[in-house]
């Protein structure tokens, strides 16, 4: 059993009532068979953006990322040569979480 929220279910609803106009800008996302966190991080921007940075704060501290996301993370990382400082700002993250996950995994 799945115990993971629909999220394909949850966005298209929240598109198709309260945002109709950025359905073609989130479609290629909602396309995809599987969402991943990132994906979902994606979607919440181009539909909600970052208006209030208190609320953007706070709820990146509730972010919680899965071995499949954090491994993509650091595959970006690689793939464009950034250091954990870089990668830090463009996912909102510590550079702390950063090191410890390389280093969980094993990546160098």
């Amino acid at each position: 059993m799945n115990d993971a929220p629909d999220y394909k279910k949850i966005y298209t609803d929240i598109l198709d009532r309260k945002y109709p106009h950025k359905i073609s800008v989130c479609q290629g996302i909602l396309n995809k068979k599987m969402l991943s966190t990132l994906d979902i991080i994606a979607l919440n921007k181009i539909i909600f953006g970052e208006k209030d940075k208190e609320a953007v704060i706070f709820n990146q501290k509730l972010r919680s990322y899965c071995e499949q996301t954090v491994k993509e993370i650091i595959e970006y990382q690689k793939e464009y040569k950034l250091n954990n400082t870089q990668i830090a700002i463009k996912f909102k993250l510590s550079r702390n979480s950063i090191a410890k996950w390389k280093k969980k995994y094993r990546v160098t």
